[in-house]
């Protein structure tokens, strides 16, 4: 209630001074509201529970034991995914909310105890052998019949970075190091833009068949970051192809961009004039780079020219974007 709208009722003698005072003193005093900053210092507390754990046991595996160690991180997994089951809501499509206020920290920690348990289970015994793609397809499958299951958010992540396992687009960092992977395997930049493609096929199937249609965001959050890096390693590396993937950044642009007027979101525009900003800074630099022998050193004068004009109509652009964004939510 605004303090005009106040003032108006006592006006009108349909509020006495006192109890105009009263709600003035109210209205200036509203509680403020610690919802995500105690779930984020929950999941936190998650987070550290499971990576304590393994340190614990790093520590002290002579004197546990590998057994024991399995034992224990079954039994609490099997324990959290049975608090879950019991206490969740019946499965629907629709958005379900948590029964209580641990529950959702249980389901995500039981899927980390889980990965935890299949990882420990490869390392130490090999059950998988050599079949790497076993040990992370499981896992995944799993995650996914998790997230959608238990209607979780955090358990859909890490699915969707398991899938991005699974196909291979993660790989140790010694091996980034020593055999820079980036620059010399095509395989794992169209590994990427193939991630990219599923995961906003996905994000566009649930929100318009209306299955889980709360996960779309999620979805098209990974994707736009997966396809787009992917496609700016491929302009960066394979100088050759730059008329496939210049192209298909263009596309995904444009795609993003159109989603996030619809969607009204803000961060969708503005990760697409990011994106935009590096891929055509990479052009315009390269080109100039390309023609180096006739500038010389006017290449170097014109490059910084382009990034100062550029980052102002950057800044510009966004915030003509935002005002763009605020006018529609008025209406």
């Amino acid at each position: 209630m605004q303090k005009n709208f106040i003032h108006q009722l006592a006006d009108e003698g349909l509020l006495s001074e006192t109890e105009c005072l009263r709600l003035e003193a109210q209205q200036g005093s509203r509680i403020f509201s610690l919802h995500w900053e105690l779930k984020t210092l929950l999941y936190l507390g998650v987070l550290l529970l499971s990576g304590g754990l393994g340190t614990l046991i790093y520590k002290n595996i002579d004197t546990i034991g590998h057994q024991a160690i399995l034992a224990g991180i079954g039994l609490l997994c099997a324990a959290c995914f049975w608090y879950a089951n019991k206490h969740s809501a019946p499965f629907t499509w629709e958005k379900t909310e948590s029964p209580n206020a641990w529950w959702d920290y249980v389901v995500l920690l039981g899927c980390l105890l889980f990965i935890s348990f299949i990882t420990y289970l490869q390392g130490q015994y090999e059950v998988f052998g050599t079949r790497l793609g076993s040990a992370t397809f499981i896992p995944m499958v799993v995650l996914f019949f998790c997230a959608y299951y238990f209607d979780h958010l955090g358990v859909l992540s890490l699915a969707i970075t398991n899938f991005a396992a699974w196909l291979g687009i993660a790989i140790t960092p010694m091996h980034l190091l020593s055999s820079n992977a980036f620059g010399t395997e095509r395989r794992l930049i169209d590994t990427a833009l193939l991630i990219g493609l599923v995961l906003t096929a996905a994000g566009y199937a649930s929100s318009h068949f209306k299955k889980k249609a709360h996960f779309s965001f999620t979805y098209y959050n990974f994707a736009i970051h997966v396809f787009c890096i992917g496609a700016l390693c491929g302009m960066f590396f394979e100088d050759g192809m730059l008329l496939l993937y210049v192209p298909a950044l263009v596309a995904a642009l444009a795609f993003y961009y159109f989603l996030g007027v619809r969607l009204r979101s803000f961060y969708f525009l503005l990760m697409t004039v990011i994106y935009a900003y590096i891929g055509l800074g990479y052009l315009v630099i390269f080109t100039l780079v390309q023609a180096m022998d006739s500038l010389e050193m006017g290449v170097l004068y014109l490059s910084i020219l382009y990034l100062i004009v550029s980052s102002i109509a950057m800044a510009r652009i966004l915030i003509h974007l935002n005002r763009k964004l605020k006018s529609h939510a008025d209406l």
